[in-house]
């Protein structure tokens, strides 16, 4: 599997950087040259090539300019330098105005999406989870990150409200997710009973699937991962996954097509219907 974390994004740099150093060295020019040419600091050059900066859009055109790169190939750079810049958000740059601006800053992704897949290995899927659930997940986001704006409340019906998209037509919701997740005590008693037994009521959604890998699974080396979502609308495709310190995000048809095999491979070991319904009830009982 593909890796799932900041070392991902800083990878997209680091092989735009490697074609601009083969760019220049093509066009003859030392760095400290290229650098007097462009006004720039001598070490800019360096700093650019091994990764330790990210370039702006303005310099991709200037470094394109002095090497007398071709305007398709220039395009296809800044393509990939912008895929780069978005790819990772830290979890305080998605929180710096607060938990509601969060909430609503992916509001647009689920207004679109048509095919929804989604594994989880820590916590109940947010599609899935009641009110007081998520209450419990956002303060400890809050508390995490030391977050000032007192806007829970706010968050919270944010994310109730969007699950209002598990009953439009349209669109279909996969979701993975391992057993250990229903045992993991991220709040009350009470709360905890109230979010299986609504889980067990999402299932018979008709766009919904709620799939769960029992914990005596074979693994045939498919080990629990980090959480990702596979999110398809009309015209485009992205694969999100959450790390603790943020969140990245994957565009690459290629890596797109890694997730799907290993969703598909971990929804294989998973079972549905009766079968995780009893797994929901037995958890509910040692409650």
């Amino acid at each position: 599997m593909p890796s799932s974390s900041s070392s991902s994004a800083q990878a997209a740099r680091q092989a735009i950087a490697d074609q601009l150093r083969e760019i220049r060295e093509r066009a003859g020019l030392t760095g400290r040259t290229m650098a007097a040419s462009a006004g720039w600091p001598p070490q800019k050059i360096s700093r650019i090539e091994h990764g330790a900066r990210s370039i702006s859009a303005a310099d991709l055109i200037i470094w394109c300019q002095l090497c007398a790169v071709p305007t398709q190939r220039v395009e296809e750079l800044m393509a990939q330098r912008s895929a780069a810049a978005g790819m990772w958000t830290t979890m305080q740059r998605l929180h710096r105005a607060g938990l509601k601006q969060a909430q609503e800053s992916v509001r647009e992704m689920y207004r679109t999406v048509r095919h929804y897949r989604c594994y989880q290995s820590a916590v109940v899927p947010g599609l899935l989870q009641t009110a007081d659930y998520t209450r419990a997940g956002l303060e400890s986001v809050r508390d995490l990150l030391g977050i000032t704006v007192d806007d829970v409340r706010e968050a919270v019906a944010e994310r109730m409200d969007r699950q209002r998209i598990l009953r439009k037509p349209g669109k279909r919701f996969v979701f993975v997710v391992e057993e250990p997740v229903l045992h993991h005590r991220v709040c009350g008693r009470d709360t905890h009973l109230e979010q299986l037994a609504h889980l067990a009521t999402a299932m018979r959604l008709p766009s919904v699937s709620v799939n769960i890998i029992p914990l005596e699974a074979e693994r045939r080396l498919r080990w629990p991962c980090e959480g990702f979502v596979i999110s398809e609308g009309a015209n485009e495709a992205k694969v999100t996954v959450e790390a603790v310190s943020g969140y990245l995000q994957i565009t690459n048809p290629s890596e797109i097509a890694l997730y799907r095999r290993e969703f598909d491979e971990l929804l294989g070991q998973a079972v549905t219907g009766d079968p995780a319904r009893r797994i929901i009830e037995m958890v509910a009982d040692r409650l």
